[in-house]
């Protein structure tokens, strides 16, 4: 598997947004609306396999991940290290590897706006079953669970914040559509998708 410098100027740029986007709110901590932090991470998982492809775009979501579990405070409320395996958001760290993968296998065909839109939306999907299931375990079997904590009740948790992703993911969609119609198709970038 071989990266060109492009590639691993991309992969690094992509995992400086995912922390960013992870701590959004101590930058402008007027984004937590109703005591929920609006976060980026899934918009950047996205953004990374709509514009990176599958293979590239899973990379970064990898690197990402490694980046945090040997130290570097990338993750949410600038957490790292191997203790934060255990925590029930992790599954929604080891999720943006499946999104960023199954978003970029389905757009490296189809360059459609309603392409990018669905693969946003499968790709939102698939970060919600992945980290709603881990946390529901997470707190089942190693965290003390809330008394009568069901798996229904931990989806239900995961309300507050739909909106909020769905309205991020469609946005994540046209833009990355529209990059692929004026940048991406051209120059340097042609390759990104490309490559297997």
């Amino acid at each position: 598997m071989k990266l060109r410098a492009l590639d691993i100027t991309l992969v690094g740029m992509f995992v400086a947004l995912m922390a960013i986007g992870a701590n959004i709110t101590s930058i402008a901590p007027f984004l937590t609306v109703g005591g929920v932090p609006i976060t980026l991470q899934t918009f950047f998982a996205i953004l990374a396999g709509l514009i990176l492809g599958s293979r590239l775009g899973s990379i970064t979501m990898i690197s990402y991940m490694l980046v945090g579990l040997v130290g570097v405070p990338v993750f949410s409320e600038f957490g790292a290290g191997p203790s934060i395996i255990p925590s029930p958001t992790f599954g929604f760290i080891v999720s943006f590897i499946f999104m960023a993968f199954i978003i970029g296998k389905m757009v490296e065909k189809n360059k459609s706006t309603a392409a990018f839109i669905t693969a946003s939306l499968i790709g939102m999907s698939v970060n919600y079953l992945i980290g709603t299931t881990w946390m529901y375990y997470a707190y089942k079997l190693w965290f003390t669970a809330p008394e009568g904590f069901t798996y229904k009740m931990a989806w239900l948790w995961m309300l507050p914040p739909l909106p909020k992703d769905i309205i991020l993911t469609v946005f994540a969609g046209i833009m990355a559509h529209r990059l692929e119609q004026t940048v991406l198709s051209k120059g340097q970038f042609k390759h990104l998708k490309r490559v297997s």
